[in-house]
């Protein structure tokens, strides 16, 4: 499957909204944070259509014990997938769509404060945001754009971007 993001789309945060909810009532009976992440979290930017959404637990094993409640609405339990200390998910619809990435971590956890930094400098720092943008529209439009490559050739920006996006972050947290 080729790589493609679209302009920003102002009904994605309500979509984030419902998810997020469902999620909170398949976890009746424990509690989870969750946040929007991603770009389709940051104004004004290309995205690929796929709502991003991270989860924190007080334990990972709660996630796993109830990783059938996020089956019921359309979850694929991942596993790690290969960042340790997360639970991935993700949801298809019925036309085979990748419509929502779900990335549980527990509290605490650096990952949850890195994408929250990122989010949250882009989104206040235009002219980086601009920049992340323009730079997902030129790796999506290359004709031999896949999901993998245009992820690695993401890779090193939020690499550069991501240590200037958390000690902003903390500083404004207060830490």
């Amino acid at each position: 499957m080729s790589a493609v993001v679209v302009s920003h789309d102002p009904q994605w945060k309500g979509e984030f909204s419902k998810e997020a909810s469902a999620i909170r009532n398949a976890f009746f009976d424990v509690t989870i944070v969750v946040h929007h992440i991603g770009s389709t979290a940051i104004p004004g930017i290309f995205a690929k259509p796929i709502i991003d959404l991270l989860g924190e637990v007080d334990d990972l094993r709660t996630v796993d014990e109830n990783s059938t409640a996020l089956e019921r609405l359309g979850y694929e339990t991942m596993g790690a997938y290969g960042i340790e200390g997360r639970r991935y998910f993700r949801k298809i619809n019925s036309e085979g769509v990748r419509t929502h990435h779900l990335h549980v971590f527990e509290l605490g956890s650096p990952h949850v404060e890195r994408h929250l930094a990122f989010r949250d400098y882009l989104t206040t720092h235009s002219d980086v945001a601009a920049e992340y943008s323009a730079l997902k529209e030129r790796l999506a439009l290359k004709s031999d754009a896949s999901w993998e490559k245009y992820a690695d050739g993401k890779d090193p920006f939020v690499t550069s971007v991501e240590p200037d996006a958390v000690e902003w972050y903390r500083q404004i947290q207060g830490k």
